[in-house]
């Protein structure tokens, strides 16, 4: 149960996250950095969402 209690929570937070941050697209923020935090949270727990990121990370990495 506490295993459920914490995906449902993740869940909750990594949405609510994403939400603002696509709100943040089109009102003055940092909507993009936001929306990355949102599937950064997701990725906690779901594969999908941390390959995206894992993506981002390695487009934004500098190259030596």
């Amino acid at each position: 149960m506490p295993r459920l209690l914490r995906r449902i929570a993740v869940v909750v937070l990594g949405v609510s996250i994403l939400l603002v941050g696509g709100a943040l697209l089109f009102l003055p923020g940092p909507g993009l950095l936001t929306i990355i935090a949102g599937l950064a949270v997701l990725g906690t727990e779901f594969e999908r969402p941390r390959a995206w990121v894992s993506s981002l990370r390695d487009r934004v990495k500098p190259k030596s």
